[in-house]
């Protein structure tokens, strides 16, 4: 028993629980019965430390535990364990700590001014990222044989070409909505044939390309956060500075003029593919000829919403680029960042792609191509 810390709760003579505590109490002995002595139930009145043949502050710390728990009180105690027990009686908070919880009219208003703070910050971060990039374009203009070719040609097909068969469905699918809502509710009024201009011009003008940058965002954009990202966090970036290497010129660069270069084409592309769909729809459920709506499609949609479509292309493609390629070069810390900043980059690159798209529907409306 000399080795080993041991406990009996029994009765005592005044009818209160008596735990006894004996054996050593110490850090490298108490591991075995800890459980134990935090299962216990009481009421414990006393608690008897006569028979701890030693003890040290983490036994001390136990006994006093217990003690405040049960409200019992320390008998039998040794000198030693005396003084511990002293030191330790202040390290007891009584109140519960919580954090302080401002109340909800004032805790909302503060978080909303966080916020805007925050987008404030945000905005002067752009600014700034979008000057850098102006200056290594400038750069490149000025040795263009630093310009990397490769990299351009890789970023053309990650962005582009692997994209074209997740865009063609997405497209074709929402060419056959479009066009099978449309007939239902062109149909009240005997207007079916009405659904070739429908398809025609929603897809030209605004959901082809609207759409095509949308999933540009979700599928390139965050590939751009998480791959620089990924270079912050494992110094790759500051390697490069190291040995002379631009970052924008190597890294942003390519993708930004990759997601400039591709998105007229992505977004014509879709127009195209879901403007089939409607076809598909026309054939099967109006009876318009498959090949009699294309060819209707080019009476009656105006070529400016074809330029229009092709004029947004790219500006929301600068947009997509550039908020995956700033967020990844904001990464820091740790590995949890790369996330955080990834999803960002999604949410704000498709937030300003549909407030720039709103812009641009009035803009064409004034002009006279509404």
């Amino acid at each position: 028993m000399g080795g080993f810390a041991e406990f009996e709760l029994v009765e005592g003579d005044d009818g209160g629980n008596v735990l006894t505590l004996s054996g050593p109490y110490l850090v490298s002995t108490i591991g075995a019965i800890d459980q134990d002595l935090r299962a216990l139930e009481g009421p414990i009145s006393r608690i008897d430390l006569s028979a701890v043949s030693e003890i040290d502050t983490v036994g001390a710390w136990i006994a006093t535990s217990l003690s405040n728990e049960h409200r019992a009180e320390i008998t039998g105690a040794s000198d030693r364990a005396e003084r511990l027990i002293d030191a330790l009686e202040g390290t007891r908070a009584e109140e519960e700590i919580t954090a302080p919880r401002l109340p909800v009219w004032k805790r909302v208003p503060q978080a909303m001014g966080d916020k805007v703070l925050g987008a404030r910050h945000g905005v002067y971060g752009v600014v700034g990222f979008l000057g850098a990039l102006l200056i290594a374009c400038a750069s490149l203009i000025r040795h263009p044989r630093r310009f990397r070719w490769l990299a351009l040609v890789r970023q053309l097909e990650l962005v582009g070409v692997s994209a074209l068969p997740i865009i063609g469905l997405m497209s074709f699918l929402i060419g056959i909505v479009i066009a099978q809502q449309g007939a239902v509710q062109l149909a009240q009024f005997g207007a079916e044939t009405l659904t070739v201009n429908l398809v025609g011009r929603i897809t030209l003008r605004e959901l082809g390309v609207l759409m095509t940058a949308i999933m540009v965002a979700g599928r390139s954009g965050s590939a751009f956060a998480a791959q620089i990202g990924t270079m912050r966090l494992t110094e790759e970036v500051d390697a490069m500075q190291t040995i002379g290497i631009s970052p924008m010129e190597a890294l942003v660069v390519p993708r930004i003029l990759a997601a400039v270069l591709m998105m007229p084409l992505l977004g014509f592309y879709s127009a195209g593919v879901a403007i089939i769909g409607g076809a598909v729809v026309g054939q099967f459920m109006l009876g318009i000829p498959f090949w009699t709506f294309l060819t209707r499609i080019q009476d009656v949609v105006p070529l400016y919403d074809l330029w229009v479509g092709l004029i947004k292309a790219p500006v929301f493609g600068l947009i997509v680029a550039l908020a995956g390629c700033y967020h990844g070069m904001k990464v820091k810390g740790n590995s949890e960042e790369v996330g955080l900043r990834t999803t960002m980059a999604v949410v704000t690159g498709i937030f300003a792609v549909i407030v720039i798209d709103a812009f641009f529907a009035v803009f064409f409306t004034e002009i006279g191509w509404g």
